[in-house]
């Protein structure tokens, strides 16, 4: 048996736990997010750079897994969409982190309930990828549906903030403040958009 498995049956791929290595990564860069605007430690910085390096390669492994195999608990290009959406989640962090270290971001004190939404949207995102295939889609459609909702909360503290800047800090200090909020709302995008493809694949599996 162990022959025939190994030689002449379809290689399959434990899908379900690379996408959910990729979601425990982003969340853990949207927490790192949360200490460098919560606490004002810059020194994550460098632990951001760290876990963009892990997530770009659990994204190639992940990737090259997909090409390689026949045989996918979900329609390969569901399962690529998600790949790369996580990556996106990762990527926009590691965005966020480069614009405060070369605008020489002034204090990010004020993000913090901004910051605390994407953090439970990443939360949110980790335990309905571990839920896939086993909980049911109703359970799921919960967890979407409240990711759906601070998305839509994270929005409006963005907007509100941008309305509140002020001008007098200079017209180049009060781009560089609009960039970083703009960053902020990218990051629950590209969440919300991951939540929707998990949608997705929770209905393709009834």
């Amino acid at each position: 048996m162990g022959f025939i498995r190994d030689f002449l049956l379809p290689r399959e791929v434990d899908f379900e736990r690379a996408m959910l290595d990729q979601a425990s990564v982003a969340r853990a860069m949207v927490e790192l997010l949360f200490r460098l605007c919560d606490e004002e430690d810059r020194g994550v910085l460098a632990a951001i750079d760290e876990q963009a390096g892990e997530a770009h390669r659990l994204k190639d492994r992940n990737m090259k897994e997909l090409l390689d195999v026949f045989i996918t608990p979900y329609d390969k290009e569901s399962i690529y969409r998600m790949i790369t959406q996580l990556d996106w989640i990762s990527l926009s962090v590691r965005h966020f982190r480069l614009e405060v270290e070369y605008y020489q971001a002034p204090p990010l004190a004020g993000h913090e309930a901004i910051v605390s939404l994407l953090r439970e949207m990443a939360r949110s995102l980790e335990d309905g990828l571990e839920r896939l295939g086993k909980a049911p889609l109703a359970a799921l459609g919960k967890e979407i549906d409240r990711i759906r909702q601070l998305y839509d909360e994270v929005v409006t503290h963005c907007a509100r903030a941008a309305s509140q800047l002020d001008p007098k800090v200079g017209c180049k200090q009060l781009l560089h403040q609009r960039d970083l909020l703009f960053q902020l709302k990218e990051v629950a995008k590209r969440i919300h958009v991951a939540a929707n493809t998990l949608e997705d694949m929770a209905i393709k599996v009834m």
